[in-house]
């Protein structure tokens, strides 16, 4: 038979080691917010909001305006490429887009509600956390308090 243990003086070693890292959060926290930053990109590509359904198509007017059918792609990708993310407080981070038209565009809105749209916007979600960034949040968050 084997047996293994650890002396008191080892385990509270490796208890304190993890309590620092719970106290100072931000290293991980930065490192969620890189990730969904670039997962949140990639829906741009795949045209995809994070529950894995499919945007809406451009209408035939923005279709033969831009010569494409791109949701939210322009010719400059100005809205996928200011997504960004902040800390907020020492527990929180936020991922979203400075632009102010991100909202409208993220959840939809109807013409007669804004006036100033050229039409009824539908809600094309880039915003949220997909099932696959949940299990990447849990294994970097289990990879800093394990290192």
């Amino acid at each position: 038979m084997f047996y293994f243990g650890l002396s008191d003086k080892e385990f509270l070693a490796g208890m304190q080691r993890l309590v620092d890292r719970a106290d100072n959060p931000n290293p991980v926290l930065k490192a969620i917010g890189e990730d969904l930053v670039e997962s949140t990109k990639k829906r741009f590509e795949t045209a995809t909001a994070p529950d894995d359904t499919s945007w809406d198509d451009n209408s035939k007017t923005t279709q033969a305006i831009k010569g494409r059918n791109q949701p939210l792609i322009g010719e400059t990708h100005q809205l996928m490429n200011s997504i960004n993310y902040q800390l907020h407080g020492t527990d929180t981070v936020l991922i979203g887009s400075p632009m102010e038209y991100a909202a409208m565009q993220n959840f939809g809105g109807q013409k007669q509600d804004y006036p100033p749209l050229w039409g009824d916007i539908p809600a094309r979600q880039f915003l949220g956390i997909s099932t696959e960034d949940e299990t990447n949040i849990l294994d970097t968050i289990a990879d800093y308090l394990s290192s």
